[in-house]
């Protein structure tokens, strides 16, 4: 005999009387694969989830109230961290990934956010442009949490469904929003709560919708919509999530402080599933080993990263994981060819917070504090939801487009003579040297000429750069720029997978784009 389909109203008055049955999401794993879809469905009323991680895509609107003489506020700061206010008067939106415009990325919104749910004062400066009903220019004051008529949390994006593992390609360290990246794959960070995950309990969105109560930072909250970048087809759903600040705990909200990247704000988020029928049962006991995601080359700064390979959260909760070096396969379980590798992985989530959260939402449930609601609207199925790439009216111009192609190069036995030679004819400044197999081995420069023929040195190989900046025909410009930026230097050789050189690009050609682009755009706009 199957198990008896039950509805919300049914679990609502169990939790009202006290015979509700609630388990947190990894305890459901392990009673459906100990008696089945059928049995669970009849011996759980609600699975508990529970993550707590970094939520960038997160904020607060806030009211002040109105200062006597009333000022309609153009711009505010909150601990020197700007909100925006085109929404009225003394209405402000502070984001959680906002800078301080005096400590840069060592504070921000996120930071503003803990500050105030702690009860900490904050200094309040706004600025306006003086009207008739508004006539204050200027404002400086300093508040609470309790100073302001409502602090309402409006998260855009939450609760991401699965999220991508970040490694680094590349011989310099990454300072990403998946944290820091050391060189040459030494390490893979990666986020969410695998099975307990809110998502992955619920992955075809059949409780869980707009209207659905949930557990925001301590307080009851709120789902209000699919959340931006929305992707069900590729499970990468997410939630648009509401609640109320002044009942919020720093016990479950945190700000936080990427270093070299910029703030986000840790959020802890449950999402209570009524367990209606079997089929919901069998999906709440998803384990870690079925939750798979894609490990992604943070080396590579294009849009489409490449795809080293997929793995399960059992597997990177292991502590370490196996990636082939050289031929990642997108879509594959392992990696094809290369070099197997070995390398550490990290959560940016806290598991112990997330489960946490879901034992507490279990405890608010049992003890009747906490009822279940049927959803007004359910969330966009893969079927409505198409997830696109920005708009670009004009594309970033590539390494191919600019580089100099007849690039002179020069053997690392060749003599200073040679090179001083090869430099007067070519009238370059930069010569990439090269070994007898015709690969980059460093590079030298007009100024390192100058300098070994003045100290009467003989040998190239004595002189050159062997730690040579390079890049590839299909990097974006931008990113060149940075590059150049970055090592203080005019030039960078361009080569292929093997190394070998096939032009350079320099900061003179650079220079003569932008200045056509500039024309370009001035001519637009007469």
């Amino acid at each position: 005999m199957g198990a008896k389909t039950k509805s919300v109203g049914e679990i609502n008055e169990k939790i009202g009387d006290g015979s509700v049955r609630v388990v947190t999401a990894d305890r459901m794993t392990e009673i459906v694969r100990e008696l089945g879809a059928e049995e669970a469905a009849r011996e759980v009323d609600v699975v508990t989830t529970g993550t707590f991680g970094p939520m960038c895509s997160s904020g607060v609107f806030l009211n002040f109230g109105h200062a006597d003489p009333p000022i309609k506020m153009q711009r505010v700061w909150l601990n020197d961290v700007e909100a925006y206010t085109g929404v009225a008067a003394v209405d402000a939106y502070l984001g959680a990934t906002q800078l301080s415009e005096e400590r840069g990325a060592e504070y921000g919104g996120g930071c503003v956010v803990e500050d105030l749910v702690a009860g900490r004062a904050v200094e309040v400066k706004a600025v306006g442009y003086g009207t008739d009903c508004y006539p204050r220019k200027e404002v400086e004051t300093t508040i609470t949490l309790e100073d302001l008529n409502q602090a309402v949390m409006l998260n855009p994006r939450n609760a991401f469904q699965r999220h991508e593992v970040g490694t680094n390609s590349t011989d310099r360290t990454l300072y990403t929003y998946m944290g820091t990246l050391l060189p040459n794959y030494r390490n893979a960070n990666y986020c969410g709560a695998g099975s307990l995950s809110p998502l992955c309990n619920d992955p075809d969105f059949e409780t869980v919708g707009v209207g659905t109560r949930i557990f925001l930072c301590g307080a009851t909250g709120y789902v209000v919509g699919a959340g931006t970048q929305h992707d069900p087809a590729n499970r990468f759903g997410t939630l648009a999530v509401s609640g109320n600040l002044k009942e919020m705990s720093t016990e479950f909200l945190r700000g936080a402080t990427f270093y070299g990247y910029g703030v986000s704000l840790y959020v802890g988020l449950g999402v209570p599933i009524p367990v209606l029928n079997a089929e919901v049962a069998r999906k709440a006991g998803v384990s870690d080993a079925e939750i798979e995601t894609e490990v992604v080359d943070f080396g590579v700064g294009r849009r489409e990263r490449p795809v080293l390979r997929r793995v399960s959260y059992e597997e990177l909760k292991s502590g370490a994981i196996e990636i082939g070096i050289g031929r990642g396969s997108k879509g594959s379980k392992g990696s094809k060819g290369g070099t197997e590798k070995e390398v550490k992985t990290s959560p940016l989530s806290s598991f112990f917070m997330a489960k946490r959260v879901a034992e507490e939402l279990k405890s608010r449930i049992e003890a009747g504090e906490f009822l279940l609601s049927v959803p007004v609207e359910r969330l966009p199925t893969p079927a409505e939801s198409v997830f696109k790439p920005m708009k670009q009216t004009e594309e970033l111009p590539l390494v191919k487009d600019v580089m100099l192609r007849e690039t002179p190069t020069i053997s690392e036995r060749a003599s200073i003579a040679d090179a001083a030679k090869l430099i007067t004819e070519s009238q370059t400044t930069h010569i990439p040297v090269v070994s007898a197999n015709e690969k980059l081995v460093g590079i030298v420069t007009a100024w390192d000429i100058s300098t070994a023929v003045a100290k009467r040195e003989e040998g190239l190989a004595e002189i050159m750069t062997r730690k040579v900046v390079t890049t590839d025909l299909e990097q974006c410009l931008e990113l060149v720029i940075r590059k150049l930026e970055r090592h203080n230097i005019s030039a960078l050789p361009v080569v292929d997978a093997d190394r070998r050189v096939l032009g350079m690009v320099t900061s003179d050609e650079i220079s003569k784009l932008v200045g056509k682009k500039r024309k370009r755009w001035q001519w637009r706009l007469r």
